[in-house]
């Protein structure tokens, strides 16, 4: 049924298909000759407007329709996990570099955001401050409560850390008439990224304009625990700088604490707080971090 949706430029591009292989959204076609990645979608003015800003880290489009894209297929390398997430933020800082420009914005819009963040702060305070009554309450929490609460100072630290820096931040900020705005991928991960002779970024769907900390917020949401996050931000600023106004929000971004909800499932509850902590553990060791940086450089 896939194979239909493409059969237009399938039979236009004189294909003989020998294998087709489906892998996530993308349909793999053997030839005799070759091999091709058959996707929805056209990013075909996107990468027009890339490759105009010297930015070429894209597979080649073969054809394309209204609907459809034939791409040359890339025989990705295996290599160290570390040294391809190196290579994604330097690609990502590049990306953003190439395309970054200045836009006017209202007077609100600082205050709009302001508003958003500190209402989720709040509620996630009520949250945790809830949630500990209800545990200490207890004559006997579970072993994953137990493990919360003795934890749980490193949550509020966090809580505390992003409804100051927010503050700070829209008194600061909060007359700016201009923010710095990019092409941004909106999907990174190491999973789009493909190496041989070239680098390559895949995956372009989603792919957005907006401040350059949403992808990296992003990949930390999604990653934090797999990748030095210190050192792969220090690798994206030696190519894009962040402006201080970004930093912060970067900052304001890293603190805010997801909601953990327990299932009932002991196991289940234990892990999940666990891979909870060790986030707010490496959000903390970030922030004090950066803001160490920023004492040693404003001395």
């Amino acid at each position: 049924m896939l194979m239909n949706n493409f059969n237009d430029l399938i039979i236009k591009n004189d294909l003989i298909v020998k294998k087709y292989t489906l892998k996530g959204k993308a349909l793999i076609i053997d030839t005799p000759k070759d091999k091709y990645v058959l996707k929805s979608g056209n990013n075909v003015k996107l990468f027009k407007y890339l490759y105009s800003k010297e930015f070429d880290s894209f597979p080649k489009v073969i054809d394309y329709n209204r609907e459809n894209t034939i791409y040359e297929y890339i025989d990705d390398i295996k290599y160290d996990e570390e040294e391809r997430a190196l290579d994604l933020i330097k690609y990502i800082a590049l990306l953003h570099k190439k395309t970054s420009y200045y836009k006017e914005i209202t007077e609100f819009e600082y205050k709009k955001l302001y508003e958003s963040l500190i209402s989720k702060i709040d509620e996630s305070f009520n949250y945790y401050n809830d949630l500990v009554n209800i545990i200490e309450n207890k004559i006997y929490p579970s072993p994953s409560e137990y493990l919360l609460l003795r934890n749980i100072s490193f949550v509020f630290s966090l809580i505390y850390y992003s409804k100051n820096k927010l503050n700070e931040f829209y008194e600061k900020y909060k007359n700016e008439k201009r923010k710095r705005v990019v092409t941004l991928h909106n999907n990174v991960d190491t999973s789009n990224l493909l190496k041989n002779d070239k680098t390559y970024l895949i995956s372009w769907d989603k792919n957005t304009i907006g401040s350059p900390i949403n992808d990296i917020i992003n990949f930390y949401n999604k990653r934090a625990l797999d990748f030095d996050f210190i050192s792969l931000v220090t690798e994206y600023e030696k190519i894009n700088p962040l402006t201080s106004l970004e930093k912060d929000l970067y900052l304001i971004n890293i603190s805010l604490v997801d909601k953990i909800s327990f299932t009932k499932k002991e196991y289940e509850d234990t892990h999940n707080i666990r891979m909870f902590l060790d986030k707010v553990f490496k959000s903390n060791e970030i922030l004090q971090f950066e803001e160490k940086e920023k004492s040693t450089n404003e001395e």
